[in-house]
């Protein structure tokens, strides 16, 4: 037993480093892409924490899954926000006075002779 969890707390340990050294080398370009696979991976562990929450059968095993559950469904929330903050970055914005405004009169609409 404590072998197990000294073996999950150098898991844990090396997670958190190895965490750290990938996001600090994506470059900008790929934040937007990596964000929705991360959405993706927190809509699992959500899952995951309802699943350990609907079978806990201790009060504070329910207290620590409830926050799990909170917290990753304001993860989920929180990233989709973010995707979404992201993507309208790369929209177009709309010309003033529509697109074909300098272009003169569109066929059809000048004088018959």
């Amino acid at each position: 037993m404590e072998q197990n969890v000294l073996l999950g707390a150098y898991v844990f340990a090396l997670a958190i480093f190895l965490g750290l050294e990938i996001i600090n080398r994506v470059p900008g370009t790929l934040h937007t892409p990596l964000m929705s696979g991360t959405n993706a991976i927190h809509g699992i562990v959500l899952l995951g924490a309802m699943i350990v929450l609907g079978t806990a059968n201790n009060w504070w095993l329910q207290a620590i899954g409830f926050v799990a559950v909170v917290a990753g469904a304001a993860n989920v929330v929180g990233g989709f926000a973010v995707t979404d903050r992201m993507l309208e970055m790369f929209k177009k914005k709309p010309v003033p006075g529509g697109a074909g405004a300098a272009a003169g009169p569109a066929q059809g609409q000048g004088k018959a002779r």
